[in-house]
């Protein structure tokens, strides 16, 4: 049976490690906002799990892929099941005229460190599609090993092989789910209220996709997908801007 990774922004652990905040973070009211919300979320549903007195279980024939109205990706093709759920914390690339100050920014591809949130996806889907949001709100470090505030830990990285292939690689020594050489299948504009940016203050989220993998899959990796997302947007013309240029964005990725 062929199989789906999804990718998102997520949580899962409850002991927090000691998270960096974007700088200033402490005088941006959006940003204590968000974290506001997360851990009121976060602290109900640990309550409501001691009162069930068992352990949630990670069944992700549970998990429900989110949807954007008006519009919506299409669905999973049939006979897919859905094999991991994602958190890809990263930024969005492109480059920049340096010639033509109206020219549109051109996307260059895309890293990010994907962190496993299976467990949440099954569970508290409502507490996952806050993640994306919450995660962007603190700076990645180079030996980053958890998301923060979330512990999530690293199943595996997302990078560009070339301008039109996205390449997700969850062959980690904890997991051995597969490469994906991806291209797109569908595209659809984030909803109006997705997160812009850091502190609210970027120029968009980037939109929700539909990938499918190319060949040279392997783990039986059929199709990806992108929601939930948070920031990633570049500015409308590269006016002032260098050239090249990163965004940070944080998006839910199953498959």
């Amino acid at each position: 049976m062929l199989s789906q990774i999804w990718m998102a922004s997520a949580l899962c652990a409850v002991a927090l490690a000691a998270p960096s905040l974007a700088p200033g973070a402490a005088a941006r009211p959006e940003e204590m906002k968000v974290l506001s919300q997360y851990f009121q979320m976060l602290a109900t549903k640990v309550q409501a799990g001691k009162m069930m007195g068992m352990v949630p279980v990670c069944d992700l024939s549970k998990a429900v892929l989110p949807v954007a109205a008006p519009t919506n990706l299409p669905l999973p093709s049939a006979g897919m099941s859905l094999k991991h759920v994602a958190i890809g914390r990263g930024t969005q690339n492109y480059t920049c005229s340096q010639t033509n100050a109206t020219a549109a920014p051109t996307a260059v591809g895309a890293v990010a460190t994907l962190f496993n949130a299976s467990c949440v996806a099954s569970t508290y889907p409502d507490l996952l599609a806050m993640i994306p949001k919450v995660a962007l709100e603190f700076n990645m470090t180079a030996n980053q090993k958890i998301l923060s505030p979330s512990n999530l830990a690293i199943s595996g990285q997302h990078y560009f092989t070339n301008l039109t292939t996205p390449l997700f690689d969850l062959d980690t020594t904890a997991m051995k789910l597969g490469v994906a050489p991806c291209q797109k299948n569908s595209s659809i504009p984030a909803p109006t209220d997705a997160p812009v940016g850091q502190n609210g203050l970027g120029l968009g989220a980037v939109p929700w996709l539909k990938l499918t993998t190319r060949s040279g899959a392997t783990g039986d990796l059929a199709e990806v997908y992108r929601v939930n997302t948070a920031g990633g947007s570049p500015p409308k013309v590269c006016a002032g801007m260098p050239e090249t240029f990163q965004v940070e964005y944080a998006a839910e990725w199953p498959d």
